[in-house]
C-alpha cells in the first residue's frame, strides 16, 4: 500500500490545493481525479460546453422536481466535469468573485475567519491579472498561478449589448470584482492569450514532475479509510476495474464538487445515520447535514433573432487558421458569453444587487456532444438573453441510491420551489424587455423569436403571470452547485465542517470546494471555490508547520 502525508480527491479545487501541498518538498502528496487529463481541445474558448454529454461529463439529472424543470418531466441537467481540473475544463471561464456582503453573511452564520477583509488577499494569491491597470489595484493581484485577462475577440454585438444597457439606464461597469460591480461589462476571463486556463493548467501544469506529487488519473474514490478513534487512514479507489488503497498520515482533503463530496461522505459511513443504515452501510459518525441546503442559481431566457446576420454554425476555415497561427479571431472568445450584467431587482438593496444576466450566441464552435441549446430560427442569428437569480431561497437535498459507488446518487434540487425566487426571475425578464426595446437593439434588427409555451397559454404571452407560469416549465439551471457539505458551527444542525473546513467529528478530513459554501456566492463561483482551496491549503500549512504562507 503507498502511504502519502496528504491525499487530495478531485475537482477544481483539488488542483489548486494539491499544488500548494506540495510546495514543501518534504510532504509526499496524493491526487486521484476519477477522469482522465483535460483534452487540449478544451484549451479553445469557443469550444466551452463541447465535451459536455461525452466521456469527460458526469451527466448528473436531478429527479422528481415540482417546481423547476417541468418541461422535462421535473429533471434537471446538471453536468459536472469528469477530468483533471474538474468544471474548469468546460464552463465559461467568467471570473467574478460575488459580492462582499457575500462573505459577511457567512460570518453572521457563524463562521468566523470568513469575512471579505480576510479572504480577499486569497483571490489576490491566485490570480495574476494582466489588465491591473483597467481594473482596482487593491483586489487584484498579480504573479499568481491563474492569469486572468479579457478574451482577444469580442463580437461586434457585444458592444451593441453594451450600449442598450446605458441606454436603459442599467449602466457598465470596468470590474465585476470592484468597487462598482452593478452594471454591464465584457468579463475578464480565466484565459491566457485566448487560451482557457483551468485550475489544473494554471496550478498543476508548471509543476507536475514534483517529486512528492503523485497524480492518479482515472481513479474513482469509493471510500475514506476511518478508524473507531474517528480519525481517517487512508482511501479507497477504483483503478482498472481493481479496488487500491492509499494510506495517508495526515489528512485526506475532498474536493469532488456539491454532487460527488457528499456523495463519497455518505460511502464512507458519514451522514444521516437513517439513510445509511437503511442501505447497509456501518454508520461512522451521524451526520445530518451530509446532502442537504444542496442548491443552485437558476435562470430563465429569451431567444432573439437578428435581421440580415444568417446564422454561422461550426468552423470557419479562415478563423480556425487565424487560431492556430496566433490564439486570435472568434475562436479565442466564447462569444456573447463573456458579456454580462450584475443588477438589483426590486427585491433587495442596491448594494447587494440579485440578477446576473448572461448572453448567448457567436459561439464559434463544432458540437458533437455539448450543450447545444441554443436552437436555431430560420436563417437569421440568434442570441440568447438570460436572468439569473443570485441568491435563491429554494434548497433541495442529495441521498445516495444504493451503496454502489459507480451509481448516480439521487438529486432533487427543490429549485424554485421558494415564490421568492421566481419573484427575481420575472423581475430580470423586464429587464430583457427593457433591453430588447432600446433604440440600440432595435439598430440591429433583434426581433423576439421564443414563442409561447403551450402549458402557459392562459397566461397573456410576456406578462408577469405568464413568466411565472414558464420558468417553471423551461428552467435554465446554471450549474453553479453548493451548500451539500455545509460550513457553519458544531452548534448549527446542518454543518458538516467547521470555520477551517475539517469535517466535524472526524480528525483527518477536510472538504474544499463549492459545496461548503453555506450560501452560494453573487455570480460566477470559481474564483471562489479557487480562493476556498487556497484557504484549505493555508490552514493545513499553519496547523502542521506554524508558518502564513500568504
Amino acid at each position: 500500500m503507498l502511504k502519502y502525508i496528504y491525499a487530495n480527491i478531485g475537482g477544481a479545487a483539488g488542483s489548486v490545493v494539491a499544488a500548494r501541498l506540495s510546495e514543501i518538498p518534504s510532504w509526499r502528496v496524493l491526487l486521484i481525479e476519477a477522469g482522465p487529463d483535460e483534452p487540449a481541445g478544451a484549451e479553445i474558448p469557443s469550444n466551452f460546453g463541447v465535451y459536455l454529454g461525452s466521456s469527460l461529463d458526469w451527466k448528473y439529472r436531478t429527479i422528481n422536481e415540482s417546481y423547476a424543470c417541468l418541461a422535462q418531466n421535473g429533471s434537471c441537467s446538471w453536468p459536472r466535469g469528469r477530468n483533471l481540473g474538474g468544471t474548469t475544463v468546460h464552463h465559461g471561464m467568467a471570473y467574478h468573485r460575488g459580492n462582499a456582503k457575500d462573505y459577511e453573511n457567512w460570518v453572521a452564520m457563524g463562521n468566523e475567519g470568513w469575512s471579505w477583509a480576510e479572504v480577499l488577499p486569497y483571490f489576490i494569491k491566485s490570480e495574476d491579472n494582466r489588465e491591473i491597470n483597467r481594473v482596482g489595484r487593491q483586489y487584484h493581484g498579480t504573479g499568481g498561478p491563474m492569469v486572468i485577462e479579457r478574451f482577444p475577440y469580442q463580437p461586434p454585438f457585444a458592444d451593441a449589448i453594451l450600449k442598450a444597457a446605458e441606454e436603459t439606464g442599467y449602466g457598465r461597469t470596468e470590474d465585476m470584482v470592484g468597487a462598482n460591480i452593478r452594471g454591464f461589462t465584457v468579463a475578464q476571463t480565466m484565459s491566457v492569450n485566448g487560451v482557457r486556463q483551468s485550475t489544473a493548467s494554471a496550478f498543476l501544469r508548471p509543476i507536475r514532475n514534483r517529486g512528492n506529487l503523485d497524480i492518479v488519473l482515472n481513479a474513482t474514490a469509493t471510500r475514506i479509510l476511518i478508524n473507531n478513534q474517528k480519525r481517517v487512514t487512508g482511501i479507497e479507489y477504483l483503478l482498472n476495474n481493481r479496488t487500491r488503497r492509499a494510506r495517508v498520515t495526515r489528512e485526506v482533503i475532498v474536493s469532488g464538487g456539491a454532487v460527488n463530496s457528499p456523495q463519497l461522505l455518505l460511502l464512507s459511513g458519514i451522514g444521516p445515520k437513517e439513510q445509511l443504515r437503511s442501505l447497509g452501510i456501518r454508520v461512522v459518525l451521524d451526520l445530518p447535514g451530509v446532502g442537504k441546503n444542496l442548491h443552485n442559481h437558476v435562470s430563465y431566457s429569451l431567444d432573439f433573432t437578428l435581421a440580415n446576420q444568417q446564422n454561422a454554425l461550426g468552423f470557419n476555415l479562415d478563423d480556425v487558421t487565424q487560431y492556430i497561427s496566433n490564439q486570435t479571431g472568434p475562436l479565442s472568445s466564447s462569444g456573447l458569453a463573456q458579456v454580462t450584467g450584475i443588477l438589483s431587482s426590486r427585491y433587495t438593496t442596491s448594494d447587494y444587487p440579485d440578477l446576473q444576466m448572461f448572453f448567448s450566441g457567436f459561439q464559434e464552435s463544432c458540437f458533437d456532444t455539448g450543450d447545444v441549446d441554443l436552437r436555431s430560427y430560420g436563417n437569421n442569428r440568434t442570441v440568447r438573453f438570460t436572468a439569473v437569480n443570485l441568491h435563491p431561497k429554494s434548497r433541495g437535498a442529495l441521498s445516495l441510491a444504493n451503496k454502489n459507488p459507480l451509481e448516480h446518487p439521487i438529486i432533487w434540487s427543490n429549485d424554485l420551489a421558494d415564490p421568492a425566487d421566481v419573484d427575481v426571475l420575472v423581475d430580470g425578464m423586464h429587464v430583457i424587455i427593457n433591453m430588447a426595446n432600446s433604440t440600440t437593439m432595435k439598430s440591429q434588427g433583434l426581433t423576439l423569436a421564443t414563442q409561447p409555451i403551450d402549458r402557459c397559454k392562459e397566461y397573456e404571452f410576456l406578462s408577469d403571470s405568464y413568466f411565472r407560469c414558464a420558468v417553471h416549465i423551461d428552467t435554465r439551471t446554471e450549474n453553479h452547485q453548493t451548500g451539500s457539505c455545509k460550513m457553519g458551527p458544531s452548534s448549527d444542525p446542518l454543518a458538516v465542517v467547521d470555520p477551517y473546513l475539517r469535517v466535524h467529528g472526524i480528525q483527518g478530513l477536510r472538504i474544499a470546494d463549492a459545496s461548503i459554501m453555506p450560501m452560494v456566492v453573487s455570480g460566477n463561483p470559481q474564483a471562489a471555490v479557487t480562493m476556498v482551496g487556497e484557504r484549505a491549503a493555508d490552514f493545513i500549512k499553519r496547523t502542521y508547520s506554524q508558518c502564513s504562507y500568504l
